[in-house]
């Protein structure tokens, strides 16, 4: 027998015995890890030593030894493997210190499959009160709107709002409202409001009763059949389209005081003669007879901006434009309901307005003059609340001309009534300036002397310090006499036109943030939107644009208007200042320019196409916290002519979402660069409204 091999002599067997050595160690290793790694012995056992020498190893257990975990939910579909370990350890305790550190975890890799795709979440019903899907709900009567409005194409997208996605409703096409809604205002034409309300002996009636939101407009409102691009400016004074304005009860009801007529040989349009019910010789010279009244109603120069009360179809206003002066002509919706209809498709500055209970959308100290001319208006009652309304308006120093019957008759309920009138307006320390024919003036106080020395007890008193005449959004009449501020602002306003550029004394009232001085403000503003309209007049051809009706929607101190007028584009602006932003409507009054009040997340007060321009900056970044971008782009398509532009200036991150909207309405659209380049955060959106096929 031979004797075992010794050391020396293992080194030279074969290198395949060495092999098949190291093969069999592998195995047993793997072999006894898988036996203590099943499913009966769960416990993941970590090893930790200390760098002390006497230290004495030591065996932790993982605290989570008795739980069961779901892995594939926490699993990326395209991963099929992931590593495991143990949680975090809390931090050290008092215990734990660098002799005896926690345990480090070591990651085992862990096979495991993709779980299969969920399946597709599936929803029917409504949305109860908790926000959870219920198919508990009652199906009542289909309302005409609804039926109209069902048929706009609509899809569910996904929209990112803070990097969160949500699925949202995106309509692909708009429907048209039905006819009927032709000369829908949703805030004048609300039947159903006004059925609700407890009176309408005050002319509550013609106020604004806006729908529920929610309920608004959602459809695009039809133009009349034949409609045709509207007679440019100055024909526009004289003549417009019949099929435009298709409605002929003003003919038959003031055509022989000269208002408006239609020759019968030429039915396509109606004519306007320029006249009203107190000038039925025409417009121009009733103006030259006030003017020759009162030497100090220098139109164009003292007289810059006026208010016409019960307009008609406004040819005061209208003739007053070849003069240098910007009219607001106002009117409810009564029976003469398309007055201010027609006098905006003339192109004269207008709004449906009326007299009842709250306080008209226009500041203290508006007016350089406000005229009435049998406007249907009953000054004297309820203790004069709408002549104390005129006052609220009226610049100190300003005027009212009033031509009615009581100033020129004899009769004795006529003669009592201009009694009334005179105690009522010396109550208000206006002073008669002259009173010839049919016309009387008056004259607003240039500051609060007179009514501080007037009789205790005088009524109407003055108002408390503390009431805002420029508070009038939703705000009810009061029955007594706005103060005049006592630094006389608002009262001394520099001769047109160098009160446009001149900053008024009343920009220090305005209330909002500003790190620069308000001057400085002021004027930077006027120079921005002079560049950028000079802009738009050389790259875009303004000049062959038909402007003449323009709406800028966010106003601001009336730069945009101001621009418009510096480069001589003939046209008026109506500069609207939204009630989410600070009150700079007596500012723009005080350059001379129109302006009024109004929350962009409601309907405007005007008929369906009756502008050719909307200008919007700025005004969807600041309005889309308040309410739909849909709810201000539908009410820009109802009262923007077919034909007409609009301009959108705003950030990068409302455009994708106005530009579906604007595509579903049908516009025309092109997303410009603004002149700060293509790293601007700001985008030009030019938008074009096309006239309906024929």
């Amino acid at each position: 027998m031979k004797p075992f091999a010794t050391n020396r002599d293992l080194r030279k067997t074969p290198t395949l015995i060495k092999i098949s050595a190291v093969i069999l160690a592998t195995a047993a290793f793997f072999y006894l890890g898988k036996h203590l790694s099943n499913d009966g012995y769960k416990q993941l056992v970590f090893f930790s030593s200390s760098s002390s020498e006497n230290s004495i190893p030591e065996v932790s257990i993982s605290p989570n030894s008795n739980k069961t975990f779901n892995l594939s939910s926490i699993i990326p579909p395209n991963h099929t493997e992931i590593e495991t370990a143990q949680p975090i350890p809390s931090p050290v305790t008092a215990t734990e210190t660098k002799a005896n550190p926690p345990p480090i975890p070591i990651p085992i890799p862990i096979p495991i499959a993709s779980p299969p795709p969920p399946a597709p979440i599936r929803t029917f019903g409504v949305l109860d009160a908790n926000g959870v899907m219920s198919d508990d709900f009652e199906v009542g009567d289909f309302e005409d709107e609804a039926i109209e409005e069902s048929r706009n194409k609509t899809e569910i997208v996904e929209l990112r709002n803070d990097g969160v996605s949500r699925p949202r409703v995106r309509v692909k096409k708009f429907a048209m409202c039905r006819e009927s809604m032709r000369e829908y205002i949703p805030c004048l034409d609300n039947a159903d409001a006004v059925k609700k309300l407890r009176s309408t002996e005050r002319g509550e009636k013609f106020e604004r009763h806006c729908p529920v939101k929610g309920r608004g407009l959602n459809c695009l409102v039809p133009s009349p059949k034949g409609y045709r691009q509207p007679i440019p400016w100055p024909r526009s004074r004289d003549e417009v389209w019949f099929s435009n304005v298709p409605h002929t009860r003003l003919v038959e009801d003031k055509g022989g005081q000269n208002w408006i007529s239609r020759d019968p040989r030429d039915k396509s349009k109606f004519k306007f003669p320029g006249g009203g019910t107190q000038f039925i010789h025409g417009a121009d010279e009733y103006l030259d007879q006030i003017s020759k009244m009162v030497s100090d109603i220098t139109f164009g120069k003292r007289i810059r901006v006026a208010l016409d009360v019960g307009c008609g179809v406004a040819s005061f206003g209208a003739y007053l434009l070849s003069r240098n002066v910007l009219t607001m002509s106002v009117a409810p919706k009564d029976v003469h309901e398309n007055q201010i209809q027609f006098a905006l498709e003339r192109g004269v500055p207008a709004m449906a307005a009326a007299f009842a209970t709250r306080r008209l959308l226009y500041p203290s100290q508006a007016f350089d003059l406000i005229h009435c001319s049998r406007c249907r208006i009953n000054w004297t009652r309820d203790d004069g609340i709408f002549l104390l309304e005129i006052n609220r308006m009226l610049r100190a120093g300003g005027y009212f001309a009033w031509a009615a019957q009581p100033v020129y008759k004899h009769e004795a309920a006529l003669e009592e009534q201009w009694t009334e009138m005179l105690n009522l307006t010396t109550s208000l320390c206006w002073k008669l300036v002259k009173k010839e024919g049919y016309i009387a003036i008056w004259q607003k106080p240039l500051n609060n002397n007179c009514y501080l020395s007037r009789e205790a007890g005088t009524k109407p008193p003055l108002c408390d310090e503390s009431d805002d005449p420029d508070n009038v959004w939703y705000t009810n009449l009061k029955p007594c006499i706005s103060r005049i501020p006592e630094n006389g602002s608002g009262g001394s306003v520099p001769s047109w036109p160098a009160r446009l550029h001149t900053p008024p004394d009343r920009l220090q009232t305005i209330t909002f943030d500003s790190y620069i001085a308000r001057k400085e403000l002021f004027k930077a503003e006027s120079r921005f939107w002079n560049e950028i309209v000079g802009g738009y007049i050389r790259a875009l051809k303004w000049r062959k644009m038909k402007l003449r009706n323009v709406l800028d929607m966010r106003a601001g101190f009336g730069g945009f208007a101001a621009a418009l007028n510096d480069h001589k584009l003939d046209c008026w602006v109506l500069s609207v200042v939204p009630v989410s932003g600070p009150n700079t409507l007596p500012v723009i009054y005080d350059r001379g320019l129109l302006g009024v009040m109004h929350d962009w997340c409601e309907p405007f007060d005007t008929y369906p196409r009756t502008y050719d321009f909307l200008h919007a900056s700025g005004l969807f970044s600041v309005e889309r916290k308040r309410c739909e971008m849909s709810t201000i782009l539908l009410e820009m398509d109802r009262i923007l002519r077919p034909g007409g532009r609009a301009y959108i200036r705003d950030t990068i991150d409302v455009m994708d979402e106005i530009q579906e909207i604007t595509k579903a309405m049908g516009w025309h659209t092109s997303l410009r660069d603004t002149s700060e380049g293509p790293h601007s955060s700001y985008r030009i959106l030019t938008c074009e409204k096309r006239l309906p096929r024929a």
